[in-house]
């Protein structure tokens, strides 16, 4: 499995970007940042409690996009999760993978997930991290156990995680463990189960195949000014049935390299405009440095990670696909 902060350091490189913060509101539920001239949302689960004490409130607007994404590395749980929105903002710009979009009953389109995977779901072992609104109705179907940090109803506290994925066989961990940092435990103890990364703070990353996903169920955002305005009136899981839908795209190591390949050749191809840029920069005579030079040096980083993902996969798996 892939040393944690590899995965932190993925996601910085994938917010390589000279893009500005256009908007960002934190709601009840669902932090959302947006860059500026772009269309794309990023989105990360609200912290869940109340503070006063954010003394960067109110000048974010207009900062670039790789300042905030800096703070998915800080333990403060705003600043972190205002990181994972800013590097979605970023990874949602770009093609989504081949995936499957759930279909869901409107009335509980935030658990269509499990109702993709019910099938494969009765009488098995399955922990769910993170409480679900609703996820009461498979009770009977399956052996379930909830694990939440603030337990409701018949969940359990999540420092239960130690005595019961290691024996679960499915796992469904929210994606919010990524910003609270509890993601490469939780994953580790996970490594015998099928494992689905899931709800809006998924980034869609194929190297996260590493770490032990077997099924990335993200959303795409379909209605950027519908979710907006019901994320920031409060909305929690009304954003599924207003905004955006499920995607659901499993990790396997043939479609793990063919999504690598693609990111591979996108990335190059921006590699190559910032260098033809970088050319005609000191062409006219400049001599102070390139001013997107940091930028370069990103997507540099970004292309030696993605190739040393692909040649990991290749090494082990390529004589079994027909990737071209």
């Amino acid at each position: 499995m892939a040393n944690p902060k590899y995965l932190y350091e993925m996601l910085l490189d994938h917010c390589a970007s000279d893009a500005v913060v256009d908007n960002l509101m934190i709601g009840l539920v669902w932090t959302l940042c947006q860059t500026k001239g772009n269309t794309s949302v990023g989105l990360s689960m609200s912290p869940g409690y109340a503070t006063r004490t954010l003394s960067w409130s109110g000048n974010l607007t207009g900062k670039p996009i790789t300042d905030l994404a800096a703070w998915i590395l800080d333990w403060n749980p705003y600043q972190s999760t205002v990181a994972m929105a800013a590097i979605n903002s970023c990874i949602n710009n770009r093609p989504l993978p081949e995936s499957v979009i759930v279909e869901s009953d409107p009335e509980h389109a935030n658990l269509a997930v499990f109702d993709y995977f019910l099938p494969q779901l009765h009488n098995k072992k399955v922990v769910v991290i993170g409480h679900y609104p609703g996820i009461e109705r498979y009770q009977d179907l399956m052996q379930l156990s909830v694990l939440e940090k603030e337990p409701i109803a018949a969940d359990l506290p999540d420092s239960a995680c130690e005595f019961l994925l290691p024996s679960a066989d499915w796992v469904f961990l929210t994606a919010s463990s990524i910003p609270n940092k509890t993601f490469p435990r939780l994953v580790e103890l996970a490594s015998h189960a099928k494992t689905v990364l899931m709800g809006p703070s998924v980034p869609w990353l194929p190297q996260l195949y590493e770490f032990g996903i077997d099924y990335l169920a993200g959303v795409e955002i379909t209605d950027p000014h519908a979710l907006y305005h019901t994320a920031a009136q409060g909305g929690g899981v009304k954003i599924f049935s207003q905004g955006l839908h499920y995607r659901i795209a499993e990790l396997t190591p043939r479609t793990s390299m063919g999504w690598l390949k693609q990111q591979i050749a996108e990335c190059a191809s921006e590699r190559t405009q910032l260098k033809q840029q970088m050319e005609s920069w000191y062409a006219l005579g400049n001599s102070k440095h390139f001013t997107k030079i940091g930028l370069l040096e990103g997507v540099d980083a970004r292309l030696s990670r993605l190739d040393s993902s692909y040649k990991t996969l290749w090494d082990q798996y390529g004589q079994q696909t027909s990737i071209n």
